[in-house]
Order: C-alpha cells, then sequence, then structure tokens
C-alpha cells in the first residue's frame, strides 16, 4: 500500500517489494530485523544456522561475491550459505516477482558477533545497525506474528507452519545497588525518595527486589542490553526527573589530584626535545604481523617462555593490524614516510608510548613497558635560510639521546658499539645506563630503509623509558663554585677503530687522579696518515684544585702519567 511505502521513505528505506518492503517496515516499527526467503530456492525447503566453513563464499543481495571465514555466523540450506546472518541475506535465494512461498526467518545473534562479521566483510546495513545495538529476544514472536499478519493481508499470503527454536534461555542483566537512593545523591545530586526512585525504575520495565536489608538486585528489561552497573540505573532516574534539576555546582572532591611521580620527569623530556626541534607523534598500538622480527625489542620485553612472543587481537579495527605493538618504530617510520610524502626532508620526531608482549603467566595478562623512541633524518633545521645546512648523522641522535635521559635526571649514559637487527652495521649502538641495557640506536639498514623507499639516511632510537624512569636519581651534592683556575690540556689518541670513547673516559676514571675534574670528547679523525684499522680521537682533560692554584709542573705530571697508563691499558698512542 501507498501509505507503507511512504513510512519507509521518510525513514529512507527505498521500496523493493511487497514482501522485502513488509520485512523493512516491521524492522522499523518494532525494532527487529528478520529475513524472507523464497522458499522454492532452498535446498530441501530447509534452513539451518551454523558457522562458515574457511574459504566458502556467498553472492549477498547487493551481488557481490564475499568471502568467509570460520568466525562468521550462516543461515544454510541443506546445500550452501544463503544469508549472512544478521548482515545481508544472500541473491539466490532473494524474493522476486516470481515468488510464491516465503520463509520467513526471524532471529536473535549476539551482538559481538554481527560487529565483527559486518567489519570483517565491509558490509552495513540497517539489519547489522540494529543487531550490532542490541535487539529484544523476547520480541521475537510478536514481530514474526505483525510480518504474517501484514504480508497476509497485502501480499494475499496464507499462513503456514510456525517454528520456535528457543535452545538457549537468555538471561537479563542483574544489577546490584547496596544504596540506590544514596547513588543517585552521590552522583547526581539529585534528593529523590527511594519509593519514587523504585516507582521511575519499574515504569521503565526494571523490576527489583530485596536482596538483603541494606540492598537491592535489579533486573533489566530484555530490550535494555545498556544497563549493567548501578551508575547506569542513576541515569534513568535523573533522566526522567530531569537533568535541569541538577544543580550547577561540582560535586565535592575526596583528595586534590596530583602528577604521577613520573609525570614531571616525562614533561621536562618533552620539553627539552621539543627546544631541540623535535614535533612528537602518536601512532597507532596495533600492527601488522610483518613487523614481527623487523625491530629488534628492547631488553626485558619479550618473555622467552611464553607460548607466542606477541599479542595478536581477536577483532583488529584495521585490516591486518592484528598484532599489539612491540615496538614504536613501525608507527614512527610510518609518520617519516608520510612526511616525506608531503615534500618535508627534514624530519625530527619522538614518540613515548606503551608496547606489548605475551607473558607466560597464570593471569595470562600481557606485557607492557613505555618506551621512548626518535627518528630524525635530513638537514640541521636554521633560521638563516642562505647557510648551507649540514646533513644530521649518527651523533646528532646520539646527542639527542643524551639530552633526553639527562632531562630525566641521568648524564651517565654509555654507548657500546654493537650490531643490531634493524640498524646498519657500523652505525649502530646499544644504550646502557648504570649498567643495564636499556635499547639501540643507530643509522636505519638499507633493507628497511628500501621497504619504506626512503632515499636518505634515517637514523632512530628506542628506549625502555620504563626502567630508566624505575633507576633511582643520583643523589645531588652541593659543591661550591671553584675558587680556583682549571687547567684544560687536549690530547690526541691513536686507537684502534673499535676503541670507544666511553672505554677511555672510563680507564682514565679508573686511574682515580684526584685532580683530573673532567673528560671531555673533543674530535675524531679517520683518513690520510692513519692506518685503515686505526682513528684518532681528541679529548680535553680537566685539572683543577680546590686548594691552589695548579702549576704547569703539577699538571704535566699528572697529565703524562695517565696518557702513560692509557698506553698500557688501552694501547692508545699520543699523537702529535
Amino acid at each position: 500500500p501507498e501509505w507503507l511505502v511512504k513510512r519507509l521513505e521518510a525513514v529512507g528505506e527505498r521500496s523493493i517489494n511487497n514482501i522485502a518492503d513488509i520485512t523493512n517496515y516491521v524492522m522499523h516499527e518494532l525494532g527487529q530485523p528478520m529475513h524472507s526467503f523464497d522458499l522454492n530456492k532452498l535446498k530441501e525447503n530447509r534452513i539451518v544456522v551454523r558457522r562458515a566453513r574457511n574459504g566458502e563464499t556467498i553472492k549477498t543481495l547487493d551481488e557481490a561475491e564475499r568471502k568467509l571465514d570460520e568466525t562468521m555466523l550462516v543461515i544454510c540450506d541443506a546445500e550452501k550459505p544463503v544469508a549472512v546472518a544478521g548482515v545481508m541475506g544472500g541473491f539466490d535465494s532473494s524474493i522476486t516477482n516470481e515468488t510464491t512461498d516465503v520463509l520467513l526467518e526471524v532471529a536473535y545473534f549476539e551482538r559481538e558477533n554481527i560487529r565483527r562479521t559486518s567489519r570483517k566483510l565491509k558490509l552495513s546495513t540497517e539489519a547489522s545497525h540494529h543487531f550490532e545495538r542490541g535487539v529484544d529476544i523476547e520480541n521475537l514472536i510478536r514481530a514474526s506474528n505483525r510480518a504474517t499478519e501484514l504480508i497476509c493481508e497485502f501480499a494475499g499470503g496464507e499462513a503456514g507452519e510456525f517454528v520456535d527454536v528457543y535452545p538457549t534461555e537468555f538471561v537479563p542483566n542483574e544489577i546490584e545497588s547496596a544504596n540506590i537512593q544514596s547513588a543517585v545523591k552521590r552522583l547526581t545530586g539529585l534528593k529523590v525518595e527511594e519509593a519514587e526512585i523504585l516507582r521511575i525504575l519499574s515504569a521503565l520495565g526494571i523490576d527489583s527486589r530485596l536482596q538483603t536489608s541494606d540492598s537491592r538486585l535489579f533486573t533489566a528489561p530484555t530490550w535494555r542490553h545498556d544497563l549493567a552497573i548501578e551508575e547506569d540505573l542513576v541515569e534513568e532516574v535523573a533522566r526522567i526527573v530531569g537533568y535541569d534539576k541538577i544543580g550547577e555546582e561540582l560535586p565535592g572532591a575526596r583528595s586534590a589530584g596530583e602528577y604521577q611521580p613520573t609525570e614531571p620527569r616525562k614533561k621536562e623530556l618533552r620539553k627539552i626535545l621539543s627546544n631541540f626541534g623535535y614535533d612528537e607523534a602518536i601512532s597507532y598500538s596495533f600492527i601488522d604481523t610483518k613487523f614481527d622480527e623487523t625491530f629488534e625489542i628492547v631488553p626485558g620485553l619479550i618473555d622467552e617462555n611464553a607460548d607466542e612472543k606477541f599479542v595478536t587481537l581477536q577483532d583488529s579495527i584495521i585490516e591486518g593490524a592484528v598484532r599489539m605493538r612491540p615496538s614504536l618504530l613501525s608507527g614512527l617510520l610510518d609518520a617519516v614516510r608520510t612526511n616525506f610524502n608531503h615534500q618535508r626532508r627534514d624530519v625530527r620526531l619522538f614518540e613515548l608510548g606503551k608496547v606489548f608482549a605475551s607473558k607466560n603467566s597464570e593471569e595470562n595478562l600481557p606485557t607492557e613497558k613505555e618506551l621512548f623512541s626518535i627518528a630524525l633524518t635530513g638537514g640541521e633545521i636554521s633560521n638563516n635560510r642562505a647557510m648551507i645546512t649540514r646533513e644530521l648523522d649518527f651523533y646528532d641522535l646520539k646527542g639527542a639521546v643524551e639530552a633526553a635521559l639527562e632531562a630525566v635526571g641521568f648524564a651517565n649514559a654509555e654507548f657500546s658499539a654493537e650490531n643490531v637487527k634493524h640498524l646498519r652495521k657500523g652505525q649502530s649502538a646499544s644504550v646502557f645506563l648504570n649498567g643495564v641495557k636499556i635499547g639501540y640506536l643507530g643509522r636505519l639498514s638499507d633493507e628497511i630503509a628500501a621497504n619504506y623507499k626512503f632515499k636518505q639516511p634515517v637514523y632512530v632510537a628506542e628506549l625502555d623509558l620504563q626502567t630508566v624512569l624505575a633507576q633511582r636519581l643520583p643523589t645531588i651534592l652541593y659543591r661550591p663554585l671553584p675558587k680556583y683556575p682549571s687547567v684544560a690540556r687536549d690530547v690526541s689518541l691513536l686507537v684502534k677503530r673499535n676503541l670507544s670513547f666511553a672505554e677511555i673516559r672510563n680507564a682514565i676514571a679508573e686511574q682515580n687522579a684526584e685532580l683530573c675534574r673532567s673528560v671531555e670528547f673533543v674530535d675524531v679523525y679517520e683518513g690520510k696518515g692513519i692506518a685503515d684499522d686505526e682513528r684518532s680521537i681528541t679529548i680535553r682533560l680537566e685539572y683543577r684544585s680546590d686548594e691552589r692554584t695548579l702549576i704547569d709542573e703539577e699538571v704535566d705530571a699528572i697529565h703524562s702519567q695517565i696518557i702513560k697508563n692509557l698506553e698500557n691499558n688501552l694501547g692508545a698512542k699520543q699523537r702529535f
């Protein structure tokens, strides 16, 4: 009839045929989706609900061929699927102008399953919307009778056999409240008598009974899937009483809010890197499985006894991204690639975020760690555009890492050359803090750079920030400003290429030369006049006494002894 077509059009539906129009009308009228089949197109004139088999396909009403898997529910005849349960019917069993016998299917499906199927198939329909939000299981017979009545009235139909299958009885949500009147007052400030609260909830279909002398148990109606906790009941009361009755004053706070102990230090880290010209990135916590073995994982994250190393999502939001990230680098490198695609070649990014890994424990909960990562590439940023900018390198990255660690209270990080899976050999290192390995830094390997289609060097670092922040901060001792001047001596040492400045500095510290107050790196030289397996490292030693001004003879004696010990212990030779 015309009135039914107009009502469907008013809610955005188009008229298809009399049977489809009636089922769509009842769906909007009573909130219950249903599907009609051409009975004569069903093998053995019957249907069964089951899980799809991996690799099964179905041609849906939109004439698209869709591949199914075992997580999806399907409605089948004696041979094959004829509908994707709760989402869309099949084309081969659809109602046409030649249809004479109709099978009407009215069902209740779990919301989670319909949502998962809809997302996997990338198929969203009015029926799936209704099922995802929850339908009333006690409304099925009413909806079936209503549709049958309209078919008989407007399509000249004759009602046939009715089959009711209810294998598992629905258990409605039960909500316990110690004192519902007190909860309403505490959460909204409204003063409502308990009798009035019970009357309001009863009128909404929410039954209650005394559980003990002090508490009540409320039973949600079958059509209210959103009622799960006491706060939901309070919301219903406030809605009926009127939100306008709620006062404008804020509820009294039990305690003042405060930072977590580590927050000020992380805030300082962000500030320092921002001052260095870095931008903070925030990337997705879920990634593709192709990154499982791409990056070296920070020490202590992976449980070698776990059956699986990584955390897998059962229902991924993004197609293919089924892993909870074990590293921040995949997201950070995606951000670098996005910048390159927008013609930005000078990129400095950092990210603070959680990473995850499986853990073999009774609770079966994953391990979480907070990491800190950096990615930089391109040239040095200068306010003077006329100046030729220097290309960023490994030492810019190392300086950023040192500045970040110093921002959270540690200026004693050590770096040791090491081959790292995702970094270029000879341009990679491990980072240690108080003898504990906390991460890696270096230039991205050529293979990974090629996969991302990077055409310029990219340098990355990843540190275990959680372990860093858990370490005890060094004790700060008061030391007055020196009264006497210091004496600085630069010395160039010819050493093997694999000897680092950190090893030289540690060797000097072990000598316990009281007047040697600091050792600083100045320069490194490799090339003409130096053997291929050697290099020249220039360091600066500062000497000072708190009691007198040092004379050259004193400094020369100590300085010579330090160089002699370096020659004996490390094979370093002074270069003139």
